[in-house]
């Protein structure tokens, strides 16, 4: 947990207005980085932090998150207010920053059982405008021309998580190995000029009012510059998976009739938003999404076993999923060739 009175110090510090004391409550998701909700007379906030442990380089890179969101402040993209970034581990044990709290809805299961018809056709529509204006943000006029290195997106994302993967690595996936193999040997041309990607876009990363706006775009870790596509990819990959609270999916859903759009239909929309010329191939950048969830997903497992993960059952659940992500990655492969 949190040494409260160093928070509330912290806070005290560097946000005009606060006052104590303060109260935190940690949420039921942030795998990756322990998030905490802070509640005082002054309102509440946001905390987001390294997890403790040993950890793989340039993982968990909330200075990222932060740098990202303070960056995209005035921009379409709707993002929480960031406050302070403290990079002293002295101060709670690890890196962390603070940001506003976002009233809003969270929706973890892309169906949205409790949503009408109507509500769900706005939310997935609003959930579409979103990523073609992230994907339309003018990375020089926000000051993140240097926020992703050079070369080609998709190549220096297979070699990233490829390492990830092996240094996390408790067993013998053949399916992963085959995957990497192929993303390997047939990474696309990259884009003339690379677009901000937001590494990890799905519903449950976003929050949306009552009317089915997109307010607030969270959990920026795997942010960087690069192909635009990957966000997509990740989004189509999701909804391929099995319905229900693990696979968080909607295959075999009768999407017309609870007003979701089909994969064909949303990608187009995307396309016209985001201002293409031709809708785009997607069999790569969703077989990629796939790889890569894999490759987190053991990540996750790795800290799990070795008992530094924020949720250590959750961790193990999640875990065991690898290798389905690794066979649907490489269903996709089979499926478009």
């Amino acid at each position: 947990m949190l040494d409260l009175k160093a928070v509330e110090t912290c806070l005290s510090d560097r946000i005009d207005g606060f006052s104590g004391p303060v109260s935190a409550e940690k949420t039921a998701t942030g795998q990756s980085n322990p998030t905490f909700i802070l509640s005082s007379p002054s309102g509440k906030y946001v905390l987001r932090r390294k997890p403790e442990g040993t950890l793989l380089k340039s993982a968990h890179a909330v200075d990222r998150e932060f740098r990202v969101m303070s960056a995209l402040k005035d921009s379409a993209v709707p993002v929480p207010e960031t406050y302070f970034l403290c990079d002293d581990d002295a101060v709670l044990g690890t890196m962390f920053f603070v940001m506003s709290f976002v009233e809003g809805h969270s929706y973890t299961d892309p169906r949205l059982p409790d949503c009408s018809v109507e509500q769900r056709a706005r939310i997935y529509d609003s959930m579409n405008a979103g990523l073609a204006a992230l994907h339309s943000v003018d990375v020089d006029a926000v000051g993140l021309s240097d926020y992703g290195p050079p070369g080609n997106y998709f190549a220096r994302q297979i070699s990233r998580w490829t390492k990830q993967y092996r240094a996390s690595e408790t067993e013998t996936l053949p399916d992963m190995d085959a995957l990497i193999a192929w993303l390997e040997l047939n990474i696309p041309p990259d884009t003339e000029k690379p677009g901000l990607v937001h590494g990890d876009w799905r519903i449950d990363n976003l929050l949306f009012d009552d009317s089915g706006s997109l307010v607030a775009v969270l959990d920026w870790e795997l942010s960087t510059l690069g192909n635009p596509l990957a966000d997509l990819g990740a989004q189509l990959m999701q909804w391929s998976m099995p319905v229900g609270p693990e696979g968080r999916g909607l295959y075999g859903v009768d999407r017309k009739a609870l007003g979701i759009p089909e994969d064909e239909a949303y990608i187009a929309l995307y396309a016209k938003r985001a201002g293409l010329a031709d809708t785009p191939e997607m069999m790569f950048p969703v077989a990629f999404s796939f790889f890569r969830m894999a490759a987190i997903l053991q990540g996750v497992k790795k800290r799990a076993l070795d008992g530094n993960a924020s949720n250590k059952e959750q961790g193990l659940r999640l875990g065991s999923f690898v290798g389905l992500f690794a066979r649907k990655g490489l269903d996709v492969l089979n499926a478009g060739s």
